[in-house]
């Protein structure tokens, strides 16, 4: 990912004439976060054609969670073992032994592992990778301008994802704030897992807010998700209360955690209760489990069976408010 940007940012600032040293520094001194990618010409997260930022930490944990690599706020390294060739030479460079073999697999110890980069740099097989880095805003400003057309030609524009992008307040305020001055129509998908004071500052310059809600039962929310959901809730109904950004509230659909008709329509109610007008099922996907294993974390939801398309079209017969449409979001 590291590289991936780094080539994107020189790119984009060759192709804008603004090379000079002076102004790669300023880009630098900039405010700055940790992100784990960039996704250009995204189509899933709001209108239009997109670019996606993700942006590393969040404060829950979802089991069901599709990007574990963006929990922790510090960058990691993700082992893919479909594309080890077992050389061993990111063992053989490793400063700190992190990396050894046993039993014909490659084990990394992660607490002797000081981040240095090298296995991610010189792995034939690119099977290690650093996930996560540090970017300024000025440097992903330089990348969102290169598809500035297809976002005017589409009514798309910019999304912060993550992880939770309220884990990172001041840069991805500061973020979205640049986007706005530039005319770029703003996103953001987010748990509101935060304290107002820090969150407001961001929906101040967003004009979609995809919310997650998960879980309405308050003991069950704590209990699967690590935190309860009182300040979700409270913060759903500020940034309403607010009108600074149209509200779509989005539900993952896991069978076994909130799949049940009594469960989902408490969210649709709360939906119409708070004056969100459109809800989104998101069935449960297992695309994110072999990245658990790359992370060297166990997955809970192995074996666990998605919904089927026609289990969400019967929820979606089953689950009635007048003033919210519900729908199967992507």
């Amino acid at each position: 990912m590291q590289n991936n940007v780094r080539a994107l940012l020189i790119q984009s600032a060759k192709t804008a004439g603004c090379v000079e040293l002076a102004m790669l520094e300023t880009m630098i001194a900039q405010e700055a976060g940790v992100i784990f990618d960039i996704q250009r010409y995204s189509i899933h997260d709001g209108p239009g054609i997109r670019t996606t930022v993700f942006v590393k930490g969040c404060p829950i944990r979802c089991p069901w969670c599709a990007n574990p690599e963006s929990q922790r706020l510090a960058p990691e390294i993700e082992h893919f073992r479909d594309r080890c060739a077992h050389c061993l030479h990111c063992a053989g460079i490793c400063p700190t032994t992190a990396i050894t073999e046993s039993d014909g697999e490659i084990r990394l110890d992660r607490d002797a592992c000081n981040m240095c980069g090298r296995c991610s740099e010189e792995c034939p097989a690119d099977a290690m990778k650093v996930v996560g880095m540090k970017a300024t805003v000025g440097e992903i400003l330089l990348i969102l301008e290169k598809d500035r057309l297809f976002y005017e030609r589409s009514g798309g524009g910019i999304t912060l994802s993550g992880g939770e992008p309220a884990a990172q307040p001041e840069f991805c305020a500061a973020l979205l704030r640049a986007c706005k001055s530039r005319g770029f129509h703003t996103a953001i998908q987010t748990t509101a897992h935060q304290t107002w004071e820090l969150l407001y500052p961001i929906i101040t310059n967003t004009d979609l807010v995809l919310l997650d809600i998960k879980i309405m039962d308050r003991a069950l929310h704590a209990k699967v998700l690590g935190v309860p959901n009182d300040l979700i809730l409270a913060n759903a109904q500020r940034m309403v209360a607010t009108n600074k950004a149209t509200v779509v509230i989005r539900v993952p659909v896991v069978p076994g955690y909130n799949g049940s008709i009594q469960e989902l329509q408490g969210i649709v109610d709360f939906a119409s209760h708070i004056g969100v007008r459109e809800v989104h099922l998101l069935p449960y996907h297992r695309l994110g489990e072999s990245k658990y294993y790359g992370l060297g974390r166990h997955y809970e939801l192995a074996g666990q069976r998605p919904p089927t398309d026609s289990d969400c079209r019967e929820l979606i017969k089953r689950l009635q408010k007048h003033d919210v449409v519900v729908s199967v979001g992507a």
